[in-house]
């Protein structure tokens, strides 16, 4: 009898711990109660080795897919421990060897009733073994197909499944067609818990992330060569370089001796100062090679505006919106090169809708270059006074003091410059000094910002906050006066500068 189910496909239950197992029957033995099945599939995988051995006591369920020996019919055994080799045949073949029999029979266990769940239908078992378990990996257990089940498990246990035949039924056809089309059910599989402790221990995790760095590694191309320590990392962040950089040196300006401070750049550059010796050796250097007083002057002209532009409120201040606000500038400037520079700044603001109002004292004979700017600054409509009487009562915008002279210091005992810096100080307007003198000099203006030329002097501390400009010294100009230089100002012409 158990020779009779040799060859045939069968599905065999061992529960949760086990798992099911499927494949072709090849020996039964009714003595020690095994059942042997080769070439079987784990779980819809296939096993590694080509025979797998059950006992009779592991076995919680046993359902027979497929007989091939003889005629193709269907049997279904129940669940539970049983007795291997007492399966009855059932149902008669057609001649083309199609089951006609339209209930399955289903072996139960003893001393249970018959169970509707187990009936197969014979559309199932028209696939074959391997159609099955192709489709079987890549289709969730919940949803596998089984045609009729609904309707199979919707009827009685004895009640037989309708012919198909819409004359005796009345619209059976149809039925059986809504029946392939909504009918599948649930698998009782889902009645029990999901083994994740199982499912997780089949996830080989050091063999996964194996693979992922290989493929980055091989990704990556060149990037990759070399021994684990010298490879670079494959991703980057938002602030690093991918190209490897030199080591940043911070002291790019050596001068040959020491002018007495040192400043630093908002990028830790270090800006040594220089004395005013020489400070004068070096512009009278590069006026020697064409960078002459008159270039100077523009120069510092444009870079002293630009700073006072922004000091007065920049792009929110000065726009055409806001022309009934215009602000208002006073310029303190003395009869040499610094008064000078002061004019052209003036020029500049001017030009750009500040009103300006220029102070420089009458004198007989003035420098060339002060009387070359004052007639560009008569064309700007600018105000030009020469009494501290005209400067206004009321507070201005901004103060620019170019009142001081580096080599002339008695201009202070002069009426002019004392009445000029006493209105300064009891303005209360924040104060700008273009170029002032070294830190030796006490500072008649107490001023909020300097702006130092080229390299830095060193300033006092009444100096305020100090910035640098460039008046465009070339390189080579600082070489020949034994400076090491290398432009601290990046894109910006005006930079501050911070006590180191």
């Amino acid at each position: 009898m158990a020779a009779d189910w040799l060859g045939s496909l069968v599905s065999i239950n061992c529960g949760v711990t086990l798992g099911v197992y499927q494949g072709e029957v090849s020996s039964v033995d009714q003595v020690s109660q095994t059942i042997s099945l080769r070439q079987p599939f784990h779980n819809g995988i296939k096993c590694p080795v080509p025979e797998v051995t059950f006992s009779a006591m592991d076995i919680k369920e046993l359902k027979i897919l497929e007989i091939r020996n003889g005629s193709s019919q269907v049997g279904v055994a129940d669940s539970g421990p049983t007795s291997l080799g007492h399966y009855g045949r059932n149902g008669r073949s057609g001649g083309n060897g199609v089951p006609v029999s339209s209930a399955p029979m289903a072996v139960p266990r003893k001393g249970e009733p018959r169970s509707r769940e187990g009936l197969t239908s014979p559309q199932q078992c028209s696939k074959s073994y391997g159609e099955r378990h192709l489709e079987a990996p890549g289709q969730n257990k919940g949803f596998r197909r089984r045609h009729n089940s609904w309707s199979s498990s919707s009827r009685g246990p004895n009640q037989a499944t309708p012919k198909k035949n819409g004359l005796k039924n009345g619209g059976g056809a149809m039925k059986n067609k809504d029946d392939e089309c909504f009918g599948d059910g649930m698998d009782e599989g889902l009645d029990t818990d999901f083994d994740f402790e199982g499912n997780l221990a089949l996830f080989d995790k050091a063999a996964v992330f194996s693979q992922i760095d290989t493929s980055e590694r091989r990704g990556n191309g060149a990037r990759s060569r070399g021994t684990p320590g010298e490879r670079t990392p494959s991703r980057y962040r938002h602030d690093e370089n991918i190209l490897e950089g030199k080591p940043i040196v911070y002291r790019q300006i050596t001068v040959p001796q020491h002018g007495g401070k040192e400043y630093c750049t908002d990028s830790g550059l270090v800006v040594p100062s220089v004395s005013f010796e020489l400070h004068k050796r070096l512009l009278s250097v590069a006026e020697r090679h064409g960078l002459t007083l008159e270039r100077r002057l523009e120069m510092t002209g444009v870079c002293a505006s630009q700073m006072a532009l922004t000091l007065l409120g920049g792009p929110n201040r000065l726009t055409p919106k806001n022309v009934h606000q215009r602000p208002t500038v006073a310029l303190l400037c003395g009869p040499h090169v610094q008064g000078a520079q002061g004019v052209s700044c003036g020029r500049h603001l001017a030009n750009h809708e500040v009103e300006v109002i220029l102070f420089l004292p009458n004198f007989v004979k003035m420098l060339e270059s002060i009387t070359n700017e004052l007639m560009l600054f008569s064309k700007t409509g600018g105000k030009q006074v020469s009494s501290v009487k005209d400067l206004p009562d009321t507070p201005v915008d901004l103060v620019i003091n170019c009142l001081d002279c580096h080599e002339n210091a008695f201009l202070r005992d002069q009426p002019w410059y004392r009445a000029a810096a006493d209105w300064a100080n009891q303005n209360r307007a924040p104060v700008l000094s273009i170029d002032p003198p070294v830190s030796g000099q006490e500072q008649a203006v107490e001023a909020k910002w300097s702006l130092s030329l080229g390299l830095p002097l060193p300033l006092a501390e009444s100096a305020g906050r100090v910035y640098l400009c460039d008046i465009g010294v070339p390189r080579q100009v600082f070489q020949e006066v034994g400076i090491k230089y290398h432009s601290p100002f990046g894109c910006k012409f005006v930079i501050p500068l911070h006590s180191a």
